[in-house]
């Protein structure tokens, strides 16, 4: 078992890096390239933070748990709290990009009226708010505290305990009000969101309806992709989180049944993973990021490209070419 604890840590360790290092240059394309500045691109950003945080915070924090350490009972219930506060914050990202790439498709024309940068503003805001509460709620009372009290021995008046995840989150919380309540409903709408919008995708392809004075098959053609590239983000976030998911549904409903813990930690590096992957994805299909990630390795690591990207380009375009360029992430 310490060489499989000591291939985990290793593991969680380039994880960690890669979610840094890779969202870090998601962030740092949209601060340099303009062309990137898009409402939908607000949601990105943000849930590129929470997997910067997932990278610098929660995984250090994850190795410390996973070699036994005694601390405070809050103390590691807030540990494990900030953890549960950052996925939320994905999945919701995830679902304002849904719904974002939604009304780019169902109001094409005045989708720009509606869906301000300030409303998106506002949108990244409550998606954190509501991610603290459901992921600060076992603070408020329910987690193990009472359960570890009356079990005899188990935990003394100095309240130090094993920081575990199961010594201290209730699986009631993580299976009844987390997963059910606030991962599931969520993946599940999105599904129904992205079918929804490659119908109307291919639907308005068939028709071949004019959009803001461009080439349909342009603007339509970009919203398939882009959708393709959000829906495999989402895909990978599904694949991710749920055998951690799943195998508290059979801690909670199997109490007999015995957890590997090597499939745990299987599982613990395929929810950690998952804040690594987002930057790969985005560099193999979103052009802009693409090249975006580029300029930033030759201009920065490498020193061998002067120009800032989104810098003003010195011949000119006319609207229409403006307006094609826009309709593109």
């Amino acid at each position: 078992m310490p060489g499989v604890l000591g291939l985990y840590i290793g593991m969680e360790v380039l994880l960690a890096l890669s979610s840094v290092i890779g969202n870090v240059m998601v962030v740092w394309a949209v601060r340099i390239n303009r062309s990137l500045r898009d409402t939908t691109i607000y949601f990105i950003v943000s849930l590129a933070l929470a997997d910067i945080a997932v990278g610098a915070l929660v995984i250090p924090l994850a190795i410390t748990i996973s070699i036994g350490l005694k601390t405070h009972f809050y103390s590691c219930l807030l540990v494990v709290c900030t953890v549960l506060v950052l996925t939320q914050s994905s999945i919701l990202a995830l679902l304002a990009i849904a719904v974002d790439r939604y009304l780019r498709v169902k109001i094409p024309m005045s989708y720009k009226r509606v869906v301000t940068p300030k409303r998106a503003g506002t949108a990244v805001m409550a998606c954190w708010m509501v991610a603290i509460v459901v992921g600060l709620t076992p603070m408020l009372g329910w987690n193990n505290l009472e359960k570890l009290r009356q079990t005899n021995g188990t935990l003394g008046a100095d309240l130090l305990v094993t920081c575990e995840f199961e010594n201290v989150i209730s699986m009631e919380y993580m299976v009844y009000f987390n997963f059910f309540g606030w991962v599931l409903p969520p993946l599940v709408l999105m599904l129904l969101i992205y079918a929804e919008i490659f119908y109307m995708i291919h639907k308005q392809l068939n028709k071949k309806v004019t959009v803001n004075q461009t080439d349909p098959t342009r603007y339509y053609g970009k919203e398939l992709k882009l959708a393709k590239s959000l829906a495999l983000v989402l895909f990978l976030f599904a694949v991710s989180w749920l055998p951690l998911h799943i195998l508290n549904c059979i801690t909670l409903f199997c109490p007999s049944c015995d957890n590997s813990m090597c499939l745990l930690y299987v599982a613990i590096l395929l929810s950690h993973g998952n804040s690594a992957v987002n930057p790969i994805v985005y560099a193999f299909r979103i052009k802009k990021f693409r090249n975006a990630f580029v300029k930033i390795w030759k201009q920065y690591v490498c020193c061998t490209e002067n120009p800032r990207l989104g810098d003003r380009p010195s011949f000119r375009i006319d609207s229409k070419e403006r307006r094609l360029r826009d309709n593109d992430i």
